[in-house]
């Protein structure tokens, strides 16, 4: 099982689409992504049921 830090990068680098986040892990998960430099070039949508589902988008968002 990858990292939530593997996962970002893998994102990132377009190896995969986008990352669902359970809700259980949702902290975990936010706690890594909120370190990261490129912070604001990753966009979460809010799903039905807890889950957040992540892309990478080149733009950083303001």
């Amino acid at each position: 099982m990858k990292t939530h830090e593997q996962q970002l990068d893998d994102l990132k680098n377009g190896v995969i689409v986008s990352i669902t986040v359970e809700k259980e892990n949702f902290l975990s998960f936010r706690e890594v992504l909120v370190q990261r430099k490129d912070f604001k070039h990753f966009r979460g949508i809010a799903q039905q049921g807890g889950m957040v589902s992540y892309s990478y988008d080149i733009n950083a968002r303001s």
